[in-house]
């Protein structure tokens, strides 16, 4: 007998119930992607329609703990819609708290650098909100550097942005680059024997995730390199997780800057944005 999506979205929940703690969500955004249009049209015109072909292959593969972004493709961050694959992390609603302070800190960039640009959530994110800014997008991963092409032509900002291939735990990494007003930066942060979900451990880019036993090794190696990065006035913001804070906030007052830490939706410790100290700025 055949069943309507309604019922097949209700069995789908059930079924997920024991990966997810969005089962009912998941299950919706997965047949809207097999349907091909919006969730809200889905649940607006097609509850009684009939069930798409594959969509039971994608509720499995939720099943398996596969991120619904990657079985997608899409995952939202800022109010826009990005790109993603498994070169990528997944763009997630705390990291917006990067992009708020940059915003607020730095209205009028000329200039704005990510170190480690991924998708390019945030850098693009920064740049669509200030249209007078340039950016340049940095990453090891070639992966990684193609979805954010992708991103920045999708959005409109091809003109504006250009991604490089770099790595900044290598001798002369930053060469040619300039200064930049606003430096981003989301480097790997998770210790390494961290518990994690396996949707995040099983399915995300190791090398964007961890960074020694502490989580801090990235830090080490990138905070002391940004004051050759950065304008006189310059902002950096950097994401951190959030016991880490008080460990990286040392690492950058040793670097010669002030740090003010920012919190997420959730009040955990989520950014610190970093300004040169008033007496280098006055050296």
């Amino acid at each position: 007998m055949t069943i309507s999506i309604a019922q097949a979205i209700r069995d789908a929940a059930q079924r997920l119930e024991a990966t997810s703690d969005t089962a009912r969500l998941d299950a919706e955004v997965l047949m809207a992607h097999a349907l091909g249009v919006t969730r809200s049209d889905l649940l607006l015109r097609h509850m009684r329609d009939e069930v798409p072909a594959g969509f039971a292959a994608l509720v499995e593969r939720r099943a398996l703990h596969e991120p619904v972004a990657y079985i997608t493709g899409h995952q939202e961050f800022y109010g826009r819609d990005f790109l993603v694959t498994p070169d990528v992390l997944i763009p997630r609603g705390d990291s917006e708290t990067i992009v708020e302070a940059a915003l607020s800190a730095c209205p009028a960039p000329a200039r704005v650098l990510d170190c480690g640009v991924g998708s390019g959530a945030l850098l693009l994110s920064v740049l669509a909100e200030r249209p007078g800014a340039e950016g340049v997008g940095i990453d090891r991963s070639a992966g990684a550097l193609a979805v954010a092409t992708a991103n920045a032509a999708r959005l409109g900002l091809s003109g504006r942005v250009r991604m490089e291939q770099r790595d900044w735990t290598q001798p002369g990494w930053a060469e040619a680059l300039g200064r930049f007003d606003c430096i981003l930066a989301n480097p790997p942060y998770v210790e390494s024997e961290a518990e994690l979900a396996p949707s995040v451990r099983e399915f995300e880019p190791s090398g964007a995730l961890f960074a020694g036993p502490d989580g801090l090794d990235d830090y080490r190696v990138l905070v002391p390199q940004l004051p050759k990065l950065l304008s006189r006035d310059g902002i950096a913001v950097l994401e951190i997780g959030w016991t880490q804070a008080e460990n990286v906030r040392q690492m950058a007052e040793q670097a010669g800057f002030s740090a003010i830490l920012h919190e997420d939706l959730a009040g955990r410790a989520r950014a610190l944005l970093l300004r040169f100290c008033a007496w280098q700025c006055l050296a």
